[in-house]
């Protein structure tokens, strides 16, 4: 059997497709992989993957600005020489972009095709309610609580996600790892990594933190910071160096992505933003201390392996959401200390365990795993009392149902004892929905009966109502978008009512939880 996956995406999403492909092995197929050209070098770094067809995304973006004929001959050829090379069985679309899903059409053609799809008319026909989630949290992250690495598995329909674990480093890269972090310094006990880029400024934790942070575990420790980045970020190592006390191994731009993984094995732990190289950390079972900033949060794009530390800002209006500028000048990027990561870091090397971290300003979380084999959050920071702790918690116990279409009338939720200030922010908006879902399943009984146009106009303007109210609390935001794109791709009133009735459970189950 062979199977497909499409992914377009960049370094550190594309990475995570790994659990994906390491389940599709476990299963017995023979797994190639379409990957946009400029991170194809990425999949090197991956078990299980047996080719590797480079889309030229680039080429067909050029092709279009000339003549939309010969890009379509570009697209026509690649497709051809996957079909003829691969032929696939099974077709795994992750990316929900218009390239990646006409790559999915053209080549799932006789074969089984899972994700985000299209139909013959061109319009969405994702395969799953996963696949529909993934693409709105991508979108809302901050109300999504399921790490990237088991929504991938989800939507290719593997029901137990498996451990994020990429290839290991080759004798050759081991060696150059070893003559890479040679260093003169006296009395070097090891070494820490610190990746102080991030896809934007506001991400990143200060370069003064880092080195800050780089002194004591000098001083204190006797580790050599280790500065890792592109050619790029090389400003940033530059900036971390400027009056610093203390040696450090300084390899922006210096390595190649197998040398990277390799050095990355070697070091006694990574200290890193929210970027591509604490994802190859993780699958490569380097101990991570994760920081995440403005819109970066760990619940969905956290490190996917076990024992990791990530810290999160200890302020109410982090994470920030997308596109919204900040209005406290972005106050969350000072507000962990280097004491709080070298506070962490020596409990972790000394006794071989993340330490307690609470009154520390932050928000400490230990990954692990959940019974259905989920990446799961445990905070370390006394924050498992705090309500968005404990709301990520029921979203996860009913969306995991809802997503699988199970029944959740009547289900038994844990008791989550939010405060009342929270009760009252959500209750009120959940009660609305409630009572106009309830109106809708009588509307569409009359509708089934008598397609009055009247009738017609005010059922899909409460439709347009249900949306406006889910999406005015933050909280329901992802819903809100789920209901709306599942609206947009409804055919018939049949179809109409099953979403009815499975928005009514679980905005039920949403709203007993607050009774």
């Amino acid at each position: 059997m062979k199977a497909l996956v499409i992914n377009l995406t960049r370094f550190g999403d594309l990475l995570q497709t790994q659990p994906v492909i390491s389940a599709l092995a476990a299963e017995g197929y023979e797994t190639a992989m379409v990957c946009l050209k400029n991170f194809a070098s990425t999949t090197g770094l991956m078990r299980d993957i047996n080719e590797v067809f480079p889309l030229p995304g680039a080429a067909l973006l050029a092709a279009l600005d000339r003549d939309w004929h010969e890009a379509l001959r570009i697209y026509d050829s690649y497709c051809s020489e996957i079909a003829e090379r691969f032929a696939p069985d099974l077709v795994i679309n992750l990316t929900p972009s218009i390239p990646a899903r006409l790559v999915a059409l053209r080549l799932g053609k006789g074969c089984s095709v899972r994700g985000f799809a299209v139909d013959s008319f061109g319009f969405n026909a994702d395969t799953s309610r996963w696949a529909q989630f993934l693409q709105m949290a991508s979108a809302n992250r901050g109300a999504s609580p399921f790490n990237i690495v088991d929504l991938f598995s989800r939507v290719a329909g593997i029901e137990r996600p498996v451990p994020f674990r990429l290839a290991d480093s080759s004798p050759t890269d081991r060696i150059a790892a070893v003559n890479l972090l040679e260093t003169d310094a006296p009395g070097v006990e090891g070494f820490i990594g610190f990746q102080p880029g991030a896809s934007e400024d506001r991400r990143r934790w200060p370069v003064e933190r880092f080195r800050e942070l780089g002194s004591r575990v000098w001083k204190e420790m006797r580790r050599v910071p280790v500065l890792l980045g592109t050619a790029s970020e090389r400003e940033l190592g530059d900036r971390i160096m400027d009056g610093a006390d203390f040696p450090a191994v300084n390899l922006m731009g210096r390595t190649s992505l197998p040398e990277l993984s390799a050095v990355l094995r070697r070091l006694d732990l990574l200290v890193t933003n929210d970027t591509g190289t604490m994802h190859l950390a993780a699958g490569a079972g380097t101990p991570v201390v994760a920081v995440f900033l403005a819109t970066a949060q760990p619940w969905d794009t956290g490190p996917a392996a076990e024992g990791c530390l990530c810290l999160e800002p200890d302020i109410e209006c982090h994470p920030c959401p997308f596109g919204v500028k900040c209005t406290r000048e972005n106050e969350c990027r000072h507000r962990i200390g280097a004491d709080s990561i070298f506070h962490a870091v020596t409990a972790f090397i000394r006794e071989g365990k993340w330490p307690e971290m609470e009154n520390m300003g932050v928000r400490a979380y230990l990954s692990g795993r959940d019974d259905a084999g989920f990446m799961l959050l445990s905070s370390l920071s006394g924050h498992e009392k705090t309500d968005p702790y404990r709301w990520i918690f029921l979203q996860r116990e009913i969306y995991r149902r809802f997503l699988d279409d199970e029944d959740l009338s009547g289900a038994s939720i844990g008791d989550y004892r939010f405060s009342s200030e929270f009760i009252s922010r959500l209750s009120v908006p959940l009660s609305e929905c409630r009572d106009l879902l309830f109106l809708l399943s009588r509307q569409v009984m009359l509708l089934q009966s008598d397609p009055m146009k009247n009738i017609k106009v005010k059922f899909l303007a409460n439709f347009q109502r249900i949306h406006d109210i889910l999406s005015s609390c933050p909280e329901l935001s992802v819903l809100a978008a789920l209901w709306e794109l599942e609206s947009r791709g409804q055919e018939s009133l049949d179809g109409l009512v099953t979403q009815l009735k499975s928005y009514s459970a679980i905005v039920g189950a949403l709203s007993a939880s607050f009774e």
